[in-house]
């Protein structure tokens, strides 16, 4: 069985980037573009902004207090478009196996390249080299045999770096890692594994799969495969969006009273990753996990699309009240999340009811 040649390409601080290049004045000062409030959060952040601890998704507001000579722009994710749409056309000259993941990061299956390079890695080094020269920006990128070790290894040397893992050398690799370097490995999951004393891959490595899967269920069996450098999902060019969510699991548990600030934090992070598609999302999703660990979802497909974050936020709030559990259920878990993605020609015209 051949081996693949995956390569994670992530633009670095890509919308603040963007911004400094179209504007030589902002160069070498902290930039964050976000809207400005108490309910915003940050989009992208410059590394000079990041310096002072400042990353994305934080809120808008800690942001300012962090840094106060930082330079607070809106969004113009219509010219992100443009430069994303730009990187595209470079990577096509490589490969067509693209796999985006959104505006400013994708996989490329490089395993037969077009452009008649020897290895993967030449092809990495020379995409990085003409999104420097044409587009006067940065990328940063992993080459390895799957996906889960190229988004690893894209991480390994940012900004403006190249990190290869061989076939040969993923266990010297993989194994020291801490396991928070594991991608969908959050703080929660984190610390759960702490408590087992999972600290290490290496520690994960060492785990039977029977007692990973009870404590983590279907996701359980994720680690133990990732632990072992294991992943067998494909490139999928083209994959158009079902769904953008964002979720928060709480320190401890909450009643649903409580849970409005971080339905509200939630919502814009949605907002901001549903501008980054094409397409459009029509409906409004509401996701709560009760202490028990019982699995709730609200949704409701409005008349027209959400038109802004207020809006998003007001339905994501309206459908908590359609949970009437009494006043006493605490909750572990809040979502919000739009779906049901459409052209913008196919925009309903007629109202639809809760569903």
């Amino acid at each position: 069985m051949n081996v693949r040649k995956i390569v994670h390409v992530d633009m670095d601080a890509f919308y603040a980037s963007v911004e400094q290049r179209d504007n030589p004045q902002l160069r070498g000062k902290p930039v964050v573009v976000a809207w400005r409030g108490n309910r915003s959060v940050v989009c992208a952040a410059s590394y000079e902004a990041r310096r002072f601890g400042i990353r994305s998704a934080m809120p808008a507001s800690r942001a300012e207090r962090l840094c106060p000579d930082a330079i607070f722009l809106p969004p113009d994710f219509t010219r992100y478009r443009t430069v994303s749409s730009e990187t595209r056309d470079i990577f096509r000259r490589h490969t067509d196996l693209i796999e985006p993941l959104s505006l400013d990061e994708a996989y490329l299956d490089v395993t037969e390249n077009k452009s008649g390079l020897q290895t993967a890695t030449s092809v990495a080094r020379t995409i990085r080299e003409q999104i420097r020269k044409e587009l006067q920006l940065t990328a940063s990128a992993g080459v390895a045999p799957n996906k889960f070790l190229a988004k690893i290894a894209s991480d390994w040397r940012k900004p403006d770096g190249l990190f290869v893992i061989q076939p040969d050398d993923v266990d010297t690799f993989l194994l020291p890692l801490p396991v928070g370097r594991i991608p969908g490995v959050g703080k929660v999951t984190e610390r759960r594994l702490d408590e087992l004393g999972i600290k290490t891959v290496g520690d994960l490595r060492n785990q039977e799969l029977p007692a990973l899967e009870s404590h983590f269920g279907r996701y359980g069996v994720r680690l133990y495969e990732l632990a072992r450098g294991v992943d067998h999902s494909a490139v999928v060019p083209d994959r158009p969006t079902k769904s953008i969510s964002a979720e928060d699991t709480f320190e401890r548990d909450l009643p649903l009273q409580e849970t409005e600030s971080v339905i509200r934090r939630l919502a814009e992070k949605v907002w901001s990753a549903s501008r980054k598609e094409s397409r459009i999302p029509r409906t409004v999703v509401l996701k709560l996990k009760t202490s028990d660990f019982d699995l709730l979802t609200r949704s409701y497909t409005p008349g027209s699309p959400p038109a802004s974050c207020e809006e998003l936020t007001s339905i994501a709030l309206l459908l908590r009240e359609r949970v009437n559990l009494g006043p006493e259920r605490r909750f572990r878990l809040v979502g919000v999340g739009l779906s049901n993605f459409h052209e913008p020609a196919e925009s309903p015209t007629q109202p639809v009811l809760f569903e």
